[in-house]
């Protein structure tokens, strides 16, 4: 079930008490004052309107609850994009690792090996400008069958081809080559679309 509007909190606490999986949202504080309250109560039994009696509820189960966070990539003054001066290092490092499919996993002993892929590839995010004694440097303590990502804010010309088992991508355009601006027609392939029983239209507390 999702509620994308959750006000009060109302479908997420009937669905709590029925036992279904649930999402819901809501902006600015009202998601602490009423959403996160509601839901507590639920969950320690003393929320008692509405579907109690018919389901019997005494409280229990848990959920999860998550901050959205701010952008990560903003226009200057002069349009072009930059890194969220918000996000610190490993904020940044973290936030590129989700982006990519990578888990954020820093390396006691090798600071590149920041985020794991796989076995044997990994992802590097760093906001310095990127040269070849810093790369080499890199490069020298990898071992054979080792593949790495490296992203920067800047690097010098030519050094993304420097070798072939290192790939290297300035932040912005990383992030930016998988967004789609200005679209408006998503054809979203759903085969079998979410069914609702008519029944749950009288649970409305």
């Amino acid at each position: 079930m999702l509620d994308s509007f959750l006000g009060s909190g109302t479908t997420v606490a009937v669905a709590h008490k029925m036992g279904r999986r649930y999402i819901g949202i809501e902006m600015g504080d009202h998601a602490y004052t009423h959403c996160k309250v509601r839901l507590d109560k639920v969950v320690a039994g003393e929320d008692n309107g509405g579907i109690t009696k018919a389901t019997n509820w005494q409280g229990g189960g848990g959920y999860r609850f998550y901050e959205l966070a701010p952008s990560l990539i903003n226009e200057d003054p002069f349009g072009e994009a930059v890194i969220n001066p918000d996000y610190d290092a490993d904020m940044l490092a973290a936030a590129m690792a989700l982006h990519e499919g990578f888990t954020y996993q820093p390396d006691s002993d090798l600071f590149w090996k920041q985020s794991v892929g796989n076995e044997s590839s990994y992802l590097f995010v760093t906001t310095r400008h990127l040269n070849s004694p810093f790369l080499d440097s890199i490069r020298d303590t990898m071992e054979d069958g080792e593949y790495l990502i490296i992203s920067c804010r800047s690097y010098d010309t030519g050094l993304e081809k420097a070798y072939d088992n290192i790939t290297i991508k300035k932040i912005p355009q990383m992030l930016l080559d998988r967004c789609e601006f200005g679209k408006t027609d998503y054809n979203l392939n759903i085969i079998h679309p979410p069914v609702y029983d008519d029944e749950e239209e009288e649970y409305d507390e």
